[in-house]
């Protein structure tokens, strides 16, 4: 007989379809303005990211490199990510996603570090965490702003496999997204009712493979993992110059 299928996500085919997401949204913000089906997609990227930042942080071997990688890469970024959302070479008012990614490793570093104090102490440094996230996040300009940096803590904080690490994703995930991104909004005719939902609430819908997720690396290699790391400023270069063109 042969083996008994499972529907299960491994991190490589997770980080494929943030890829992919990612550049249907992006896509959609450059060339298919019209095709709301592709931002609707690039819906799902975000939250798959986040949780793959924390994945990260407990699965890498060198936490220094992990964060010089992250660093690096936020820098090499800043001009592709400036050309596409300001039209610019500089462009102060929005700082790409990697700086969000690394202000959330810095604070769940420092949330690790201090379960080596006492409880009280622990919690103090959990709420102080969710205030310099909410803060740091709007003075700071990053992407997604204090939202995208909640939302990697909420993977952080409700990190497991058990019914109430579920139920905290499911419900922080509707709060960041529904309340604090809102955003635009779709109508909905149904049984002679009217309905609306907010597009940033589709990324909901990221849980189910993050959900999937066995923990397992899948398929690897040290030039697929640069390729992680590198199609995010080349696709946005491209996409800058395309703009011009």
């Amino acid at each position: 007989m042969g083996k008994k299928f499972k529907l299960e996500t491994t991190s490589f085919s997770l980080h494929i379809m943030a890829m992919v997401f990612m550049l249907c949204d992006h896509l959609w913000g450059t060339s298919f303005v019209n095709h709301d089906v592709f931002t609707c997609l690039g819906r799902l990227t975000f939250p798959i990211y986040a949780f793959m930042i924390v994945e990260g942080y407990f699965h890498t071997s060198n936490l220094k490199k992990y964060v010089n990688r992250l660093f690096l890469f936020a820098i090499l970024s800043e001009i592709p990510f400036n050309l596409v959302m300001g039209s610019n070479l500089f462009y102060p008012l929005h700082q790409n996603v990697l700086w969000s990614f690394l202000i959330s490793v810095g604070l769940i570093h420092w949330n690790e570090k201090a379960k080596e104090r006492q409880v009280w102490k622990r919690i103090l440094v959990g709420i102080a965490a969710l205030c310099i996230a909410y803060i740091g996040g709007i003075i700071t300009f990053v992407d997604y702003y204090n939202a995208g940096i909640l939302m990697v803590l909420t993977f952080y904080f409700f990190r497991g496999k058990k019914w109430w690490n579920y139920l905290g994703q499911l419900l922080c995930m509707w709060y960041i997204n529904r309340e604090m991104l809102g955003g635009f909004e779709y109508e909905i005719n149904l049984f002679g009712d009217t309905y609306f939902f907010t597009r940033q609430s589709i990324a909901m819908l990221a849980l189910i493979p993050i959900w999937l997720y066995n923990g397992k690396q899948g398929y690897h290699s040290k030039k697929l993992q640069y390729f992680y790391y590198l199609f995010y400023p080349l696709h946005l270069l491209i996409l800058g110059i395309a703009k011009f063109l």
